[in-house]
Parts: C-alpha cells; sequence; structure tokens
C-alpha cells in the first residue's frame, strides 16, 4: 500500500479499541444490574478494568499518532476541535437535566412533600462553609490553568508546569472537601426528591471534576516529556476547556443548589 495520499486527512489503521471498548461497557453496565440486583460487584469491576484498559491504550495511540508520526495535520486539529466543543455541548445538556428537575420541583414543590422547599426534616448545607470554600477552589484553578496555557503559547516550560500541578492539586482538593461534605451529610439521595436532586448534580459534577484532574495530568506528564509546543498542543486545550466547562458548572450548582435552594 502506498504511503502517500493527495489529501490532509488521517485516516486510521485497523485497530482492536472500538470493539473491545465496546464490549468492556457492555460488559461494566451489566455488571451495574448484577451489583443493583444481586449485591455482587465482580463483573462490574472486570468491566471497569476493560474499559480502563482499553482507554490508556486506544490514547496511547492517539497520542502517538499526533506527537511522533505527525498525523494531526491542521484539518485534523480543526476536526478534533469541533468534536470536543460539540462533546462539551453534550455536557451541557446533560447537567441542564439536573437543573430542569430541581427548579420543576424546588419552584412547585409538591404535596408529597409538603409544599415546602427543602422538604420538611431536610437540613441543608450552610453555602458559606465548604461549598463556598469549594468555589474559591474551582475559580482559582482556572486561574491557573489559564496562567499555565498562556505559558506554554509563550514556550515558558517551568512556568506551564507549574500551573499544571497548582490546578491538578486544587483539582485533589475540591474532591476530598466534597468527599468529606458527603461523609458529613445530614441527609442521603434516598431523602425525597431534595437528596435525590442534590447528589445526582453534586455527585456527576464531582465525577467531571475526578474525569477532569486526570486529563489535566496526563497533560502534565505529556508537558514533562516535551509532547507540546507553543501552537501544537490541542491535547492540553481540550483538558483547558473542559476544566472552565466542569468549573462554570460548579458556579450554577453552588447559585442554585446550595444558596437559593437552601
Amino acid at each position: 500500500m502506498s504511503l502517500h495520499k493527495n489529501h490532509p486527512f488521517h485516516l486510521v489503521d485497523c485497530s482492536p479499541w472500538p470493539i473491545l471498548g465496546s464490549l468492556g461497557a457492555m460488559i461494566t453496565m451489566t455488571g451495574l444490574i448484577k451489583w443493583f440486583h444481586l449485591f455482587k460487584s465482580d463483573l462490574f469491576l472486570l468491566g471497569l478494568l476493560i474499559t480502563t484498559l482499553v482507554m490508556y491504550q486506544w490514547w496511547r495511540d492517539v497520542v502517538r499518532e499526533g506527537t511522533f508520526q505527525g498525523h494531526h495535520t491542521f484539518n485534523v486539529t480543526m476536526g478534533l476541535r469541533w468534536g470536543m466543543i460539540l462533546f462539551i455541548t453534550s455536557e451541557i445538556f446533560f447537567f441542564i437535566s439536573f437543573f430542569w428537575g430541581f427548579f420543576h420541583n424546588s419552584l412547585t414543590p409538591a404535596i408529597d412533600i409538603g409544599m415546602n422547599w427543602p422538604p420538611r426534616g431536610i437540613s441543608p448545607f450552610n453555602p458559606i462553609q465548604i461549598p463556598l470554600l469549594n468555589t474559591l477552589i474551582l475559580l482559582t484553578s482556572g486561574l491557573t490553568v489559564t496562567w499555565a496555557h498562556h505559558s506554554l503559547m509563550e514556550n515558558n516550560y517551568k512556568q506551564t508546569f507549574q500551573g499544571l500541578l497548582l490546578t491538578i492539586i486544587l483539582g485533589i482538593y475540591f474532591t476530598i472537601l466534597q468527599a468529606y461534605e458527603y461523609i458529613e451529610a445530614p441527609f442521603t439521595i434516598a431523602d425525597s426528591v431534595y437528596g435525590s436532586s442534590f447528589f445526582m448534580a453534586t455527585g456527576f459534577h464531582g465525577l467531571h471534576v475526578i474525569i477532569g484532574t486526570t486529563f489535566l495530568l496526563v497533560c502534565l506528564i505529556r508537558h514533562y516529556f516535551y509532547h507540546f509546543s507553543s501552537i501544537h498542543h490541542f491535547g492540553f486545550e481540550a483538558a483547558a476547556w473542559y476544566w472552565h466547562f466542569v468549573d462554570v458548572v460548579w458556579l450554577f450548582l453552588y447559585i442554585s443548589i446550595y444558596w437559593w435552594g437552601s
């Protein structure tokens, strides 16, 4: 087969990862059902392991194609940019569904919960304690990731590394505080629609923080090995976009659920 091509796009080689990733996702979801009904998590953990290994190897291949093989041309990068934009847009609508449910129940509380919001018997969190601290942490992390991005565009290796490291530390700190808040919570996910709305919205946001922190950690490792340049660093840019999205969602969560909803 000829190695020459008359187009700027990257046609990927045959790969086992799509089919293996699909099988991993199917085993994970089947295992989740088994866990819920039979209280056995073995199949779920197996599916999670398969999915994690496939993700690692698939993205390793993407890094290799973009960094060492030069397949990420301008046109390919533009496609990746639009893919990331559409992905974040889909995530925005994912969170809109939680906000919709929250406001539907809080603005017109049903008779089932005593026509009160929060429902009688629920003690909400004080919004000026841990929630406010977490807000400051995420806002600060938005500044540090922007600092890292601008340093990278200016070819400042040291400050890019410092900015990324600080952002990751702040992300981990946020996750620890969120876990502590869950442990100390005076209500559970089973406590009426308030508990369901609170833990679903903040829980999925916490999951996104963990994913974003991992994304930035991978970028830090890649930066350490000089994978990025001032003009070719879309992997980092995508991570920064995702982190800013996580920041903005938290601001809406804090204002609506923690502050107004309490």
